[in-house]
């Protein structure tokens, strides 16, 4: 059997593996296809494919599915969107995604400030971490505040400085799913809603959720998840069959900043076969037809 994922990230977001270590890794796995999708930004890509052809060259194939996360609003709150197979360099999406980066530039440097007044010594450049190119989301905060000594862990950073409930977290202005979705599509990708089961919704609002998506043009859901059970996948498959839709899967790999989730395997047990990737080539020609 052959086994991919599809929903990894580096530390052009909020991952700590570079692009290039990334493919290494999964490589050395023996994956035979990832897709690199970090939030809001495709400037990892490149670096992917190239570190690809190079994995190749010593015997070790391995595909490179372009592809993006993006961050939606949906009832004061957000939703992701991946994005795969995108043509990264189509213009109307880098624009889209560069107001997207800026709005969320505006924000962290909002929530800097607040820290700081709460006496944390703490700046922009400290959270990149010597990686200038990376998009800056909580996990950098989380990951700041753990090393340096103001929380115990990044769950305690999570619940003491960065959720809706403290005075130092800042909301986000977020684009509408219908965009987030037409922009994916437009650039030639295929659009999906990842881990639908992980809002935090009932299962009525998450029906609706879906049904939301669905009815702006969403063409599969993530079924297969590092965090679902047997049932979650079972209930989020039928979903996507009732509506004649694609699955997907992926572990949602971030390096150590999510040390229980593994590349391809998730938490240990994930399998996601090859049948999958090839189901959305398959998508990809006919909607070309």
């Amino acid at each position: 059997m052959k086994y991919i994922d599809l929903h990894v990230h580096s530390n052009r977001s909020d991952g700590t593996d570079s692009p290039a270590e990334l493919v290494k890794r999964a490589a050395a796995r023996g994956l035979s296809a990832v897709a690199l999708t970090d939030h809001d930004t495709v400037n990892g890509i490149e670096e992917a494919i190239q570190a690809a052809k190079l994995e190749s060259q010593a015997g070790r194939s391995i595909q490179i599915i372009p592809g993006i996360e993006i961050s939606a609003g949906y009832k004061q709150r957000d939703i992701h969107i991946l994005g795969l197979f995108i043509q990264w360099n189509n213009l109307d999406l880098k624009n889209a995604l560069e107001i997207a980066i800026q709005s969320r530039e505006r924000r962290n440097e909002e929530m800097v400030s607040r820290l700081r007044k709460a006496g944390i010594s703490i700046t922009i450049d400290d959270l990149r971490n010597q990686e200038p190119d990376t998009v800056i989301t909580r996990a950098h905060f989380a990951r700041f505040l753990t090393e340096q000594g103001y929380v115990h862990s990044k769950a305690e950073a999570f619940e003491k400085y960065l959720n809706p409930s403290t005075p130092y977290y800042v909301p986000r202005s977020y684009i509408e799913p219908s965009k987030a979705i037409s922009l994916i599509k437009n650039s030639g990708g295929i659009a999906i809603l990842a881990h639908p089961l992980l809002y935090e919704h009932t299962l009525q609002e998450t029906k609706i959720l879906m049904e939301t998506v669905i009815h702006h043009g969403i063409e599969g859901f993530e079924a297969i998840y590092s965090s679902h059970s047997d049932s979650d996948e079972q209930l989020v498959r039928s979903f996507a069959k009732k509506h004649h839709l694609l699955i997907t899967g992926g572990s949602d790999y971030h390096g150590s900043n999510k040390p229980l989730i593994q590349l391809g395997t998730g938490r240990g047990n994930l399998k996601i076969p090859y049948s999958i990737l090839e189901s959305l080539e398959d998508y990809l020609k006919s909607r070309i037809k």
